[in-house]
This record gives structure tokens, sequence and C-alpha cells, in this order.
């Protein structure tokens, strides 16, 4: 009996330990609901809700490998003039682009921002799967949302959207 454990034991280590299993997109594939978002001060280690403690948003991974995300603050309002529309864009994030996965991370490629300066550019995410929820941090960075506040990253938790 213990040779022909001995292989599947072998063959179950191999498909394993084989990077294109670890790195496997459907993982993320599908819709996921923002829970929530907050921001870390590296200078201080201080968190902050920058978009309000009810953000909404939805994360999407298609399998064709496209990845599209849509986050904006809590109790947005439309604004009637100039200065008003341009104040609803800190509290946007949009973006979308081709996307890969090298282990613990997910990189996309984006082609189209809220945010001119992204576009072209490979925004890294670090993440966790823990059942349903995907959480999620970025590396720390200036935000262009809001550079006054120097270098942070954004911690978010989503939920498998059913």
């Amino acid at each position: 009996m213990l040779s022909f454990v001995r292989p599947i034991l072998l063959l179950v280590a191999l498909v394993a330990a084989h990077k294109s299993f670890a790195d496997d997109p459907a993982r993320l594939q599908g819709a996921w609901k923002l829970l929530s978002y907050t921001v870390e001060y590296q200078a201080t280690g201080g968190k902050e809700a920058v978009m309000g403690e009810k953000p909404i948003g939805y994360a999407i991974f298609t399998p064709e490998g496209r990845a599209m995300f849509v986050i904006t603050g809590e109790g947005r309002k439309p604004e009637t003039d100039d200065k008003g529309r341009a104040a609803l864009l800190n509290t946007l994030i949009a973006y979308t682009g081709r996307y890969r996965i090298e282990g613990d991370r997910w990189i996309t490629k984006v082609e189209v921002a809220w945010n001119p300066e992204w576009v072209g550019s490979d925004q890294e995410r670090f993440f966790r799967l823990d059942g349903n929820r995907l959480e999620v941090a970025t590396p720390w960075r200036i935000m262009p949302n809001w550079p006054e506040k120097g270098m942070t990253r954004s911690v978010l938790t989503f939920e498998r959207s059913k």
C-alpha cells in the first residue's frame, strides 16, 4: 500500500509547487464589493477613512485578464459648478487594464484611469484571500487624490459579490 501512496503524494507536491498553479488568476475572477477603505500614513502609522466610513465600489477581474476598479467616497452629491465637480475627483478612484498575478500580488497595466498620471503605469496590489473576503494593500506611494498627505498606502477589504 505504501508504494501506491508515494506517487500520489509526489504528484500532489509537484502540482502545489508548480508556478502556474500558485499564480492561478481564477482565484480573483469575478466581482468584488468594497467593504472598507482606509489609508495608513507612513510617517505616523495613523489610519484614516479618507473616503468615509461607507465608501462604495467594486473590483472586477475577468477570465480574459482584465481588471476594473471603481471606488467612490461616502455621501457624494451632484455638483453644479466647476469647483464642486473638480472636488468630486478627490472621492473617486477608477481604472482598468490587463492584470497578471505574481504570488500574493496582482499587477495591473493601466490603460484608462480617472487620473491620467496612472495611464501606462503598473499598479501593484498585495492581496490575501480569506474565504469570500479579499484583503488588499497598496505599496507606499503618494496618492494623486491627496498628495498633501505624503506617503500613504491604502488598505481595502472586499467581499465576493453574489
